[in-house]
């Protein structure tokens, strides 16, 4: 059979084979569709999550309940005056004419309202020297951040006055504000550093402009497209900023990747001496379908988070889905279809100073992977025993997770001014800046016995230790709504929190409020939210695993009709992820090297963060996967005992898969500089799980474990004969490859 004549079939060949022949038609349905999804997304809008479907229990319930009444809360605004020390205290003259002066000023601005004096609300220290002035802001609490400066310069104006005291404003429009200036542009940075950054390193990989823009190019319209789709999609589940930053993310990654590995091969077939025709047919034959496998197994992954009930998780799974598949589309589509087109330009713009290096037999040997794999196929048990033996000792310290919230000095350390005031708040009073809210709905919320309880409640909020007050009522009497606010003890600590929050919610409320007829009092607030929504992920947590788990298992096993091959997929990727783990509590909640990433002092890790990134890495990790043991198994089909077959699958592809890893980790180190713990913490994890991934487990455990297990790898119990066969196609003569391992003219089953 000659070189242009090799057969293929299947799904991947068959696009990237229309594709090639209708190359121009392929190039149009590419673009029309990105620019119809555009403009469908623009046209539709986006809907992001509402608050009362971020959580559900009473956090959701309390949420409801507010919407219903139709009240938009206001943002609320704190003034701390605090004397700096000596004797004195808030019954002095200058600290009274300090409280005046504040109150005069920020009323002055014609910004707020219902300011209240500590005098009034006895919002005074039990040492008497500090004391709270308390207002709310005028319109949107949502916009609240972009009015807040006026009242924030009268504040400062009255610090100016009165040296002997330290005056500074604190709450949800101030923090708003601050948290823009500071950080609104970290987000933006690091999005837009992704695109040069990838392209940089594909440049040095490929050493030509053209063949390096190919993969942004396509990576970035599959964005584009993707973010036109949320917008449609929204309208039945609503997105978020979140969700479009993690669909950034993942789409970059994968993206890129995806082309990467296409790319790649057809190079890798063309400077084997095939013609363009043939080169490309074989690089869908096989690269090609091993990313349709790879897509599938990340998006059976990102679906993983359907299952949590979480509106916030939701969006991010399903944003996260949509451009894995748009990717996957458009790599196994458009790209033969501009491969095709270019021909030999596809090497224009070659950079002089990136000589080619020489190749033999068409394969790009890596000599340090060569190495390597010398050393691990002669000795595989020891291989094994030190490579897992690393991951489980890496592994070792997620065993002590913490998860938590994390609390406004932990997310952004004590570097701005206003985490420093919000310290000060907690110290002079417990839980005073971020208090449990109930809110109470009655049919009359004037009725004497709801208003006997409410006092009840107030008292015995206290009298419980739960709060060491001041309890504060607010009355909407049109609406026949009450909002309780009440400091918990344990301020920022949010396991004391936690057990004051538990002691209101399981012994002071039903003893008060419970006993009322028609009375419902559910308990939020930023404690509450936490607790609500670390129980929820609680319970999600088997059934994503599950899910997750046994779809690869599922996916790997008719992929490559091999039990053993699906099983190995599995605990290997759960090696690297109990890595990524280990790495984050050591580093995050233990403090080990946290300096070297700029995380001292956080002591926790995030809640959501553990579950989000098992779904994410166990997608992103079948990338490699599948593509390793793809060449592994197209190299035992042409005749190589398992051993050559491990070298060859291993070595040929070490080049495309470092690529991909650098581009990976640098993409995901750039989140790790951000400002932000909870995004630094999320990079850092994901960026140590690919090295990991790329390093340990496609270099040293994949090859040694199935060195050990020989043709065992290949093993399917004859019950499972019936199922599919999705394998890659390869000819079904085991024909013995020459040691260059040159298979031109060899049939090919795809």
């Amino acid at each position: 059979m000659g070189n242009g004549d090799i057969r293929v079939r299947g799904l991947a060949a068959r696009a990237g084979g229309w594709s090639a022949q209708h190359r121009w038609a392929a190039v149009g349905i590419w673009v029309l569709f990105v620019v119809l999804a555009m403009g469908l997304g623009s046209a539709a809008g986006r809907v992001d999550v509402n608050e009362s479907d971020q959580l559900k229990g009473e956090t959701h319930t309390a949420t409801r309940i507010v919407e219903d009444a139709g009240i938009d809360e206001p943002a609320g605004e704190t003034v701390l005056i605090q004397a700096r020390g000596g004797d004195l205290k808030a019954t002095d003259p200058e600290f009274r004419d300090a409280v005046d002066a504040v109150v005069r000023a920020v009323e002055g601005t014609g910004r707020v309202t219902d300011v209240t004096s500590p005098y009034d609300t006895k919002t005074i220290s039990k040492d008497g020297r500090s004391a709270l002035v308390q207002f709310d802001m005028r319109g949107d609490s949502d916009t609240a951040g972009e009015r807040v400066e006026p009242v924030l310069e009268a504040v400062e104006g009255v610090q100016r006055d009165h040296g002997a005291l330290r005056i500074e404003e604190i709450g949800g429009a101030s923090m708003m504000k601050t948290f823009a200036d500071a950080f609104g542009d970290d987000f933006k940075k690091a999005e837009y550093s992704a695109v040069p950054v990838a392209f940089g390193i594909l440049l040095i990989a490929f050493g030509a402009l053209v063949a390096a823009l190919l993969p942004v190019m396509l990576a970035l319209t599959a964005i584009m497209a993707t973010m036109g789709l949320m917008g449609v999609v929204s309208h039945v589940m609503p997105m978020s900023d979140t969700a479009n930053s993690v669909m950034l993310l993942v789409g970059m990654a994968v993206g890129v990747d995806y082309c990467l590995f296409y790319l790649r091969r057809e190079r890798e077939e063309r400077e084997a001496g095939r013609d363009a025709r043939t080169a490309l047919r074989i690089a869908a034959a096989t690269s090609g379908r091993a990313i349709v496998v790879s897509g599938v197994t990340v998006c059976v992954a990102m679906a993983g988070m359907l299952f949590t009930g979480l509106a916030e998780f939701e969006a991010m799974g399903l944003a996260s889905l949509m451009v894995v598949a748009v990717a996957m589309v458009g790599s196994v589509t458009v790209l033969p279809a501009l491969l095709s087109l270019l021909g030999e330009r596809v090497e224009k713009g070659r950079l002089p100073f990136l000589r080619r290096r020489k190749r033999s037999g068409g394969t790009q040997d890596s000599r340090f992977w060569t190495a390597v794999l010398r050393r691990v196929l002669a000795k595989p048990v020891l291989a094994v025993v030190v490579a897992a033996g690393a991951l489980l000792a890496i592994s070792a310290p997620a065993l002590g997770m913490k998860t938590q919230q994390l609390t406004l000095d932990q997310e952004f350390g004590d570097s701005l001014t206003i985490v420093q005031t919000y310290n000060r708040l907690n110290d002079a009073f417990p839980g005073g800046s971020e208090p449990a809210e109930v809110i109470v709905k009655a049919r009359d919320i004037n009725a004497p016995e709801v208003k006997s309880a409410l006092a009840d409640f107030r008292d015995r909020a206290i009298s419980s230790g739960a709060s060491r007050g001041p309890v504060e009522i607010k009355l909407h009497d049109a609406q026949n709504v009450a909002f309780v606010y009440v400091p918990l003890v344990g301020g920022s600590d949010q396991d004391r929190a936690g057990a004051s929050l538990d002691l209101l919610r399981d012994e002071v409320r039903p003893a008060t409020l419970g006993k009322v007829d028609g009375v419902e009092a559910p308990i939020t607030g930023q404690v509450a939210g936490s607790k609500d929504f670390n129980d929820q992920l609680a319970g999600a947590v088997v059934p994503v695993f599950a899910f997750v788990v046994v779809f690869a298992f599922v996916l790997m096993l008719l992929s490559f009709r091999s039990l053993t091959i699906a099983v190995t997929s599995i605990v290997l990727n759960l090696l690297s992820v109990g890595a990524a783990y280990g790495i984050l509590v050591a580093v995050f909640q233990h403090g080990w090297g946290a300096s070297l990433v700029g995380a001292e002092g956080v002591g926790a890790i995030i809640t959501w963060l553990p579950l989000f990134l098992f779904v994410i890495l166990f997608g992103l990790s079948m990338d490699y996967h599948v593509f390793v043991v793809s060449r592994i198994r197209e190299a035992r089909l042409r005749g190589l005992a398992t051993k050559d077959a491990i070298r060859h699958g291993v070595v040929t592809t070490a080049g495309v898969v470092t690529s991909a890893a650098v581009i990976m980790v640098a993409v995901f180190a750039i989140f790790g500089t951000l400002s932000m713990q909870s995004m630094k913490q999320m990079g850092v994890g994901l960026a140590a799980a690919v090295l990991i991934d790329a390093t340990i487990i496609r270099g040293v455990l994949l090859p040694a474990v199935m060195a050990l297990l020989g043709e065992r790898n290949w093993y399917l119990p004859k019950w499972l004969h019936r199922l599919p066969d999705l394998t890659h196609d390869e000819t079904p003569r085991a024909v013995a490859a020459p040691a260059e391992r040159d298979d031109e003219g060899e049939p090919l089953r795809v």
